[in-house]
């Protein structure tokens, strides 16, 4: 009965707690939150702000952990605006009753934790560095002062702590050193309440370093293993017992970094463990160096250094590293070659202090690859003033042994045969100046039997021969013959800046002269897909695409002949010309083709700088076959859709712009511009249009196919996907036409004929009419106008004309008239009788057929 009872209370009592335990965190969370808050404030000058604060009893019971939810520093004056940290998650562990303490009483945190984070340190010119955000306690000697100074002070101590995603930014502005650590893993433990205590800790991390815009390391992995000395009296940190991997490079380090009041304090060594040359391998990132564990080497390689010296505003460390081998090889199980003969040696060091006097020896660099020898020379110096080059190389790479010595998958193969003999010497503000008589130049550099295929063009790329000449003012391509598809190449010039374009990102600049016998555009094309992801079995081809992309870096002038080029559908010949490459632009100069039996002189420019490529052209054409251009041509087709049923020659000046599509033709919608054209011995075929024949068999008399359109001229001017006809006259025998209207480029139109119509079209009654008047009367009536009215579509017309008014009006015109005509003959012989004239021998006979005429107006009826 006694255990009974027991039992119940400690279930009680474990339920109140249970309870007590839960409740808690709700009852005291604007309490803690806000003392977290106060906390934070009082001990740093910065703002400092955070979503929430979640507090739990159970996670890691007996002791509470509590987690701050988007943790914001940022900074107050001089870097104000600067984000100092941002943390998504700050998760601590402590006792229960850590989290009630008075400010006074040390802080004891077990554990603490940042994930998803970004900590960005600045060091001004100043000197002053953004992270110096602790307020400062005064000095006094005053007993109350004292009291209260350290009744606001604040205590920590830390017993482990991890780093989960750190993004690391470090910012030196005065010796313009920028160094990055992304993906940061980090973790540590001991005790720091003694002030002296060895860390243990793992770090991994992204590492890119640059200084003066130099990438001295970029995206290289970093890991360290190590028990470092802390020493929180004197501010230094000593490496110990420790492992480091910069990629798969295992190195060593010994030495310390002391934090002084100037600056940062370097007394380091490093060295590779090992001399075996796989360590020269294990440099490159694995991604590319593949499985190291299935490669022979032979030979040694030695990386060593020391950093001694101060980190300032002004200064930074001494430091020496040497790079070392000779007589070295190494051979990849699954590849066929080995490089043998490999000697290094390079030295990187700086004996000053000074960043600028920091210099790169590279005495030594060969290999032999099969019996091709290559090898290179030379300095690297002035580095954060003026980066100063002196290199030479000199032997023969086979490019086809690269993918059979080194396991990298280039995705192109690529083959030929380079040889060098070439120096260089110049320096970079001579390249960004343009000062290239400062730049020293020698040798030659020759390219065989290149090979290049890849995504980015249509076909594989061959180049024969190429030849450049390095002089000292000027790089000079005296020969570049190449081919791809069925188009042939034949290129000479001058490179004006190639220095600025490969080390400055300049634009390439230079003058060139292109010569072929043959050019079809689509073998420079490229055909894409919407989904770059979709596999060849399941590609839509009415999804495929081509484009051009004038490149941005280029900035040259080309003179060009070619025999015959091929453009879309298109076959031309003997086209000679100039273009102007510059900002994504190609501007046409006195370009000119033969094309339609005749000939094309074309002016304009053609842009890709923007999403939609565009163009605007002035066109001259001679002589070209009217009906083979307006046919073959999509724009001229739509500009003009009857000229397709004429036969002859036209000439014609035409402007015109508008929008590319990707595979560069004109973008029939959106073209605008005007067309002056004369048609030579031109001739039409009815028989080629709906329009034609139902308009002829609409005029009878008209036999389109006698029309004479010898020396025409019209004007159409377009725009909006519309054209309008200026005005314009036909002559057909003797019969005048007027044409104007407008239609749309989708084949709408609305016309109007005019036709001066001889009276001998209109019918026999019409001429029996027209006979009976006097001469001057019907030379009053020798034309009668009609008009046609053309709708509807070209394929399906609408025509209507007044050809059966008018020849009724007419008729009746000519009635009346001579009507009018025997009532003013009969009124005059009338008025000469009653006169009482003499009757002479031609009175007397006109008198009887006056009388004659009287009885029939007046007599009786005849039956």
């Amino acid at each position: 009965m006694k255990l009974k009872k027991t039992l119940k209370w400690s279930g009680i009592t474990l339920a109140l707690i249970i309870i007590a335990l839960a409740i808690t965190p709700y009852v005291f969370k604007d309490k803690i939150q806000s003392m977290i808050a106060k906390t934070i404030n009082e001990n740093v000058n910065a703002t400092v702000t955070f979503d929430n604060v979640g507090l739990s009893l159970f996670s890691n019971f007996p002791k509470a952990s509590l987690t701050i939810h988007k943790l914001v520093i940022e900074n107050n004056a001089p870097f104000k605006g600067d984000t100092l940290f941002y943390g998504e998650k700050i998760h601590l562990k402590m006792s229960i009753g850590e989290i009630f303490k008075d400010a006074p009483e040390a802080l004891n945190i077990e554990h603490i934790s940042a994930i998803n984070s970004s900590l960005t340190i600045r060091m001004n010119q100043n000197g002053l560095g953004n992270f110096d955000i602790a307020k400062k306690t005064k000095s006094t000697t005053t007993n109350e002062t004292k009291n209260e100074t350290e009744n606001t002070s604040f205590s920590l101590s830390i017993q482990e702590y991890n780093i989960e995603n750190l993004q690391l930014s470090f910012i030196d502005d005065t010796s313009n050193i920028k160094l990055q650590l992304e993906e940061l893993y980090h973790s540590g433990k001991g005790d720091f309440t003694s002030g002296i205590v060895d860390l243990d800790t793992k770090t991994k991390a992204i590492v890119s370093v640059a200084m003066d815009g130099i990438n001295y390391m970029k995206n290289i992995s970093l890991s360290l293993d190590a028990i470092i000395g802390v020493n929180l009296k004197n501010n230094t940190y000593s490496f110990k017992d420790n492992k480091a991997f910069i990629n798969q490079l295992p190195l060593e380090l010994n030495g310390s970094v002391q934090l002084v009041e100037k600056g940062q304090l370097f007394d380091l060594k490093f060295n590779t463990p090992t001399s075996s040359f796989k360590n020269m391998l294990a440099l490159v990132p694995e991604y590319y160096s593949g499985n190291l564990n299935k490669v022979k080497t032979s030979g040694d390689f030695n990386l060593n250094g020391t950093i001694n010296g101060m980190l300032s505003k002004k200064t930074i460390p001494k430091f020496d590293i040497n790079i070392a081998s000779s007589n070295a090889m190494f051979k990849y199980d699954e590849l066929p070659k080995a490089v043998k003969n490999i000697h290094i040696n390079t030295k990187i060091f700086n004996a000053t202090g000074n960043s600028n006097d920091t210099k790169i020896n590279i005495n030594k660099l060969a290999f032999t690859i099969d019996k091709d020898v290559f090898e290179t020379n030379g300095k690297i110096y002035n580095l954060s003033k003026n980066p100063t080059v002196q290199l030479s190389a000199k032997g023969t790479i086979d490019l086809g042994n690269i993918s059979k010595v080194y396991p990298i998958d280039l995705e192109k193969n690529i083959t030929g045969i380079l040889n060098a003999d070439i120096s260089t010497s110049f320096d970079m503000k001579s390249v960004e100046k343009g000062n290239y008589q400062q730049i020293k130049n020698n040798g030659n550099l020759s390219l065989k039997g290149f090979t290049y295929t890849g995504a980015e063009l249509a076909n594989t790329f061959t180049v024969d021969k190429t030849a450049v000449t390095f002089s000292p003012n000027q790089i000079k391509l005296t020969a570049f013959d190449a081919k791809t598809g069925d188009s042939d190449m034949h290129v000479t010039g001058n490179l004006d800046n190639f220095y600025g374009f490969l080390f400055n990102k300049q634009e390439l600049k230079g003058t060139f002269a292109l010569n072929a016998q043959f050019l079809k555009v689509s073998d420079f094309m490229t055909s894409t897909t919407n989904d770059t992801e979709t596999t060849d079995t399941d590609t839509d081809p009415n999804e495929i695409s081509s484009s051009i992309k004038i490149p941005a870096f280029l900035n040259c002038s080309i003179t060009a002949t070619a025999k015959k080029v091929m453009y879309d559908n298109l076959t031309l010949s003997n086209v000679s010309g100039a273009l102007f490459i510059k900002n994504e632009t190609i501007q046409l100069k006195d370009l000119k083709m033969g094309l339609f039996g005749g000939n094309i002189d074309m002016n304009g420019t053609v842009s890709t700088k923007e999403e939609t490529p565009v163009f605007k052209m002035d066109l001259g054409l001679k002589g070209v076959n009217i009906s083979d251009s307006f046919t073959q041509i999509e724009m001229l087709s739509s500009i003009a859709p009857i000229a397709n049923t004429i036969k002859g020659k036209l000439n014609s000046t035409i402007q015109l712009s508008g929008n590319l599509t990707q595979n560069m033709t004109p973008d029939t919608s959106t073209i605008s511009g005007d067309v002056l054209g004369q048609l030579i011995d031109g001739k039409v075929n009815t028989k080629n249009s709906k329009l034609l024949s139902s308009l002829s068999s609409k005029i009878k008399f008209l036999d389109l196919s006698k029309l004479n359109l010898n020396d025409v001229k019209a004007f159409l001017s377009f725009k909006d996907g519309k054209v309008n006809v200026k005005p314009f006259n036909l002559k057909y025998e003797d019969i005048n036409v007027q044409i104007s209207g407008a239609h749309s480029f989708d084949q709408q139109m609305k016309y109007n004929l005019k036709f001066d119509v001889p009276t001998k079209y209109l019918g026999s009654e019409v001429s029996s009419y027209i006979s009976k008047l006097s001469p001057k009367d019907a030379e009053k009536i020798k034309t009668v106008p009609i008009t046609a009215s053309l709708s509807g579509n070209f394929t399906s017309p609408t025509i209507s004309t007044d050809l059966q008014q008018a020849t009724s009006n007419l008729v009746t015109q000519l009635v009346q008239q001579q009507k009018n005509a025997f009532i003013n003959k009969g009124k005059s012989t009338l008025m000469n009788l009653l006169k009482g004239n003499k009757k002479t021998k031609d009175s007397a006979k006109t008198e009887d057929k006056v009388t004659n005429i009287l009885k029939g107006l007046f007599g009786k009826k005849k039956n």
